[in-house]
């Protein structure tokens, strides 16, 4: 991110000047934050309960769309109903695992209303793994059941017997309207559609013993040893982004919210949907993203809100003007990553009033959120958080002569904090290691405790912060955390790789960083015209679309520091500049299958922006 302009700042004038507007959402966000602190870890509360209440608020209101499917409050909720009495009846229990692996589509969300109902955890995993990370993701969570859509079935097939799951406890979903019909499963699954239709449409009496306390979901993140990360998210943190995100965004029953983001992920299942079930309004979703069909979808649906982040908003701009830039009723966006440099203009293209964008991560205690609609912010916090001095030499905070963190001042850059409290909890990961080295102590006093965002962050005053760049060992690429060392170790797969460092390099007009992997080759061994296919297809086998690095730079011999630890931050300047090095330089391009040298023609193409990573 560039430096701020002074305008950036945000003084008490500037926030004097937004409270009319704010004043008129006040009473439901006063009602929102009462829901969303006023609570103890073992009151009943979360998802299902917000969602049963929904369905009393506007029983004939629609609650789900999706392509040419639409279903009713009460219609969805008898669904997810019958799914949860069919686990009840199975002898599944609070506090058990169920992994889903839908797509975007109505059986996921049923599913995991479903599942939220009986206070079970549905691990929510991401649709593009394939091979040894999505065994790991599964095998991690150590569920009871799958829950597959036919979509994903082949990529379970593979690794099925890498499972630790009965064999008995496969189900599936056919890829189609199920509740019209249920189709005919594969061998070795049940069919879950056709199996729910003798059970009750109830609401199970277990809802009302699902606390604070009990999880929700399991959302994966990358993790800096290679492997995906589960973080467990309870129903207290959601209530508490239904109490602030949810009813900050003030959508009422005849709203539409059109969300393409992938609902494996929080901003999608979390921020988006629970401020569609704050103002009992309808849920639009589509399977993935497409830059074409987003605005006619919008239409189609009759959205008045959207969700986003920053790759999608640059999609978006990039496609050439349309009358459908402003044939709808879309005033309000929520989500995260807009670049400041797109931001406005964003607005002013497609008629937009609102930009809620937020800071929040799945593992985290501190979240920021737009409340007063500046531009170019992350937004404004009301949980206790820190900014402090961080030395990107030395990877670590600065510390004063008594060992304290100092604050950074304000318009400038730091590592962000959140402070831990009762409530600002740190809920953590399922590696307890991975815990340990996320908490900071005696920050500021001895026996403080912190939780380390590994974000840097602006401070641009009143409370509000601007993001600028992840540290550590993960990168951000097409809305995506990609984790290095999970992609260094299938690089380092191929036959001929001996060693690799992957590292994100930003390309001009692109959000986040791009993956790049500096690779030595095995002694006695070249690349030749094969190897730069069969390293595509391999790469592109084993690691989903977003974490398949797009440049390659061959070394003889990786460079590191005296403690071991490779010098990424100058291949990081270097980047794939050929007059920065003599390495050979490889370039994976948009829709090609195979990697190709980096020639002057290239890098003129990719510096004018005329590829679309």
């Amino acid at each position: 991110m560039s430096q701020p302009q002074h305008s950036d700042l945000i003084r008490l004038v500037d926030v004097a000047k937004r409270l009319p507007k704010l004043a008129v959402k006040l009473p439901n966000i006063a009602m929102g934050l009462s829901q969303a602190y006023l609570r103890t870890p073992k009151t009943p509360a979360g998802l299902a309960l917000a969602f049963e209440r929904a369905v009393k608020r506007n029983p004939k209101g629609t609650a789900l769309l999706f392509e040419e499917q639409k279903y009713s409050y009460t219609e969805l909720n008898e669904w997810a109903n019958q799914i949860a009495h069919l686990y009840l009846d199975q002898g599944v229990k609070k506090g058990d695992v169920i992994a889903v692996i839908i797509e975007n589509r109505s059986e996921l969300v049923a599913t995991t209303l479903a599942l939220a109902k009986i206070g079970v955890i549905a691990a929510l995993v991401n649709t593009s793994q394939t091979g040894k990370v999505l065994t790991h993701s599964v095998n991690l969570v150590k569920p009871v059941a799958v829950i597959v859509g036919e979509e994903c079935r082949k990529a379970v097939d593979t690794v099925r017997d890498s499972l630790s799951v009965a064999q008995d406890q496969f189900y599936w979903f056919a890829d189609q309207q199920t509740r019209q019909d249920a189709g005919e499963e594969p061998k070795q699954y049940t069919n879950l559609a056709k199996k729910i239709k003798e059970y009750s449409k109830d609401n199970p009496n277990e809802t009302h013993h699902v606390a604070g306390q009990d999880g929700l979901f399991y959302i994966y993140t990358s993790g800096t040893t290679g492997l995906p990360k589960a973080v467990i998210f309870s129903n207290s943190r959601w209530m508490l982004a239904y109490g602030t995100y949810g009813h900050v965004l003030n959508l009422n029953k005849d709203d539409v919210m059109y969300v393409t983001l992938p609902l494996y992920h929080a901003t999608g299942m979390v921020v988006c949907w629970c401020g569609v079930i704050a103002g009992s309004s309808a849920l639009a979703i589509r399977r993935k993203f497409s830059t074409s069909c987003f605005w006619t979808d919008v239409q189609k649906h009759n959205a008045s809100a959207i969700g986003y982040v920053g790759e999608l908003c640059r999609y978006l701009m990039d496609a050439p003007e349309s009358p459908n830039d402003r044939k709808h009723r879309v005033t309000k966006m929520i989500g995260n990553g807009m670049r400041p440099n797109i931001w406005d203009g964003f607005k002013q293209r497609f008629g937009i009033e609102e930009v809620l964008e937020l800071y929040a991560s799945s593992e985290g205690n501190v979240g920021f959120s737009n409340v007063f609609n500046f531009n170019n912010t992350v937004g404004f916090s009301p949980v206790p958080f820190s900014i402090i001095q961080y030395d990107k030499e030395k990877d670590q905070p600065v510390r004063d002569s008594k060992g304290h963190c100092i604050k950074v001042k304000k318009g400038e850059t730091g590592l962000l904090i959140g402070k831990i409290t009762h409530r600002s909890p740190f809920d953590g990961y399922t590696d307890p290691e991975k815990n340990k080295s996320s908490i900071m102590h005696d920050v500021f006093k001895k026996g403080d405790s912190y939780f380390n965002t590994g974000d840097l962050v602006r401070d641009i005053g009143f409370r509000h912060a601007q993001f600028v760049d992840r540290l550590g060992d993960t990168f951000r690429w097409k809305g995506e955390n990609v984790s290095t060392t999970e992609v260094e170790n299938i690089c380092s797969d191929y036959e001929k790789i001996s060693e690799a460092v992957v590292y994100g390099v930003e390309i001009p007009n692109t959000n986040g960083r791009a993956g790049m992997a500096a690779i030595t080759l095995k002694e006695n061994t070249t690349l030749d015209d094969e190897d730069l296919v069969k390293m595509a297809a391999a790469f592109k086998s084993e690691l989903p679309p977003y974490a398949v690095p797009v440049f390659l730079r061959v070394q003889e011999k990786i460079e590191t520091t005296g403690t071991f630890k490779y010098q990424k931050s100058k291949l990081k300047e270097e980047a794939f500049y050929p007059d920065k090095t003599s390495d050979r330089l490889l370039i994976l391009l948009p829709n090609s299958d195979r990697y190709c040298d980096i020639t002057p023609e290239i890098l003129s193409n990719i510096e004018h922006y005329k590829y679309r990573f």
